[in-house]
């Protein structure tokens, strides 16, 4: 569990926090890339927001993608 309820930015994350999501993210990469649907069972019933302070479509239209 994160040292934080909500991840606004990474000034409050420990080194064990960054730890903890870049080792979640890894065990992400097996099961993404061997479904046919992609979605993660770990992510059901979450929300995920993007919040961009600058206009940046490129980037935008990457992070959506990624969130379907």
């Amino acid at each position: 569990m994160l040292s934080v309820k909500n991840l606004i930015d990474t000034n409050s994350l420990t080194a064990d926090d960054i730890t903890q999501i870049l080792d979640t993210a890894k065990s992400f990469d097996p099961i993404v890339n061997n479904r046919v649907i992609k979605k993660v069972p770990a992510l059901r019933g979450r929300t995920i927001v993007n919040l961009f302070l600058e206009p940046s479509t490129r980037t935008k239209s990457s992070f959506e993608l990624a969130e379907k």
